[in-house]
């Protein structure tokens, strides 16, 4: 084994880069004493959005200012990091919004039912992430 991938830190309010590490799923390395020591050193645990992974060839993504730990991988983690770490399709981001059109394409007829269910207005403003000034348009 020679060090296949970079753990690293996600910087706050930086665009998702890599795996998350817990997304991969088990991996030796996890388990070793660099590793749980670097994420102890940093406040962190394995489960955590923030600690991602990247294979070696990919270390140009990760942010200039993260920290970072090579690891070392088998051929089948290798493989696992890789695939986790692929951009999606065209074809599956687009049926991601189509999915999204149609959830929303009704929310007017939601919101409604919600309004006569007695559901407040502030509530399902934070419920929904609406924007309050669309669901008042519907209470008038």
């Amino acid at each position: 084994m020679s060090d296949d991938a970079y753990l690293f830190l996600l910087p706050d309010r930086h665009p998702r880069r890599g795996a998350a590490l817990a997304a991969v799923g088990f991996l030796e390395c996890a388990d070793t004493p660099a590793v749980l020591g670097w994420l102890q050193a940093h406040g962190v645990s394995a489960l955590s959005e923030q600690v991602r992974i990247l294979p070696a060839e990919a270390q140009g993504f990760i942010p200039d200012n993260a920290e970072r730990l090579p690891v070392p991988l088998s051929e089948d983690e290798a493989l696992r990091v890789q695939q986790e770490c692929a951009p999606q399709t065209v074809t599956d981001m687009e049926s991601e919004l189509l999915d999204f059109r149609e959830t929303t394409q009704d929310w007017e007829a939601l919101v409604h039912r919600a309004l006569t269910a007695g559901v407040p207005a502030p509530r399902i403003a934070q419920l929904t992430g609406l924007d309050p000034q669309d669901i008042g348009r519907l209470t008038v």
